[in-house]
């Protein structure tokens, strides 16, 4: 069965997730990292992506993103893979493919759930027992949002400007919010929906984004339906 085209709408933030090929290192050293950024900073710009957050994990990475165009998210991450992939090959004196398969995405339901996916990312290095804190995680945009230090690849959503009037106020605030835990529920929720390419959000977000979208958007019933109403 062929794969539905991934659901990107413009101005809309995204959940992306990038694999390592057969869960391979896709970053070894520090020059990596700050090669895979310096090319992702360059190619956002150029298809006016905005990234509000991200963690580089060392066989995978997250992005939370919004694209001007459809398309946008797309040509930013073959542009990066186009300059990254050839050059780590060299490096490294390897062959052939770095990633698995294609990028994976999830439209985000901004107002439930942009805050709780940008925590998901830059909580990632904790969960997977590279760091005891995000802050010192040098790879992740969390220290930026807690004003550790400033970052120039992240353009902030306007969600996270509304956490106060200042930036002292916007930081100490989103410390805050980070102290929280996510829950299962909402692990489990964002890791099925990027996987599987689904939309994450309400039922009443999914319905409205699939009448828009004029496509498929909600995971389709098992099983076949009936041809007549089944006797009791």
């Amino acid at each position: 069965m062929a794969r539905l085209p991934r659901l990107v709408l413009p101005n809309h933030p995204h959940h992306i997730i990038q694999e390592g090929n057969d869960r391979q290192l896709i970053f070894r050293e520090d020059e990596d990292y700050q090669r895979f950024l310096g090319w992702l900073k360059e190619s956002a710009r150029e298809f006016k992506v905005s990234v509000h957050a991200y963690a580089l994990m060392p066989n995978h990475l997250h992005l939370l993103a919004s694209p001007t165009t459809e398309d946008g998210l797309a040509r930013m991450m073959q542009r990066v893979g186009r300059y990254y992939v050839p050059w780590f090959n060299q490096k490294y004196e390897r062959l052939g493919g770095l990633f698995r398969g294609r990028f994976k995405t999830s439209l985000i339901d901004s107002e439930r759930y942009f805050m709780v996916c940008s925590r998901y990312i830059e909580f990632n290095p904790v969960r997977n027992g590279v760091a005891s804190d995000p802050a010192d995680y040098q790879w992740s945009s969390y220290a930026h949002h807690a004003g550790v230090r400033q970052d120039s690849l992240i353009i902030d959503h306007a969600l996270y400007w509304g956490l106060g009037n200042t930036p002292f106020q916007r930081e100490a605030a989103y410390i805050e919010l980070a102290r929280q835990p996510l829950s299962s529920e909402e692990l489990d929720s964002i890791n099925q929906a990027v996987l599987k390419g689904w939309p994450l959000g309400s039922d009443a977000f999914k319905t409205q984004l699939q009448q828009k979208a004029k496509r498929q958007v909600l995971p389709a019933k098992r099983g076949r339906p009936f041809k007549a109403k089944p006797v009791a």
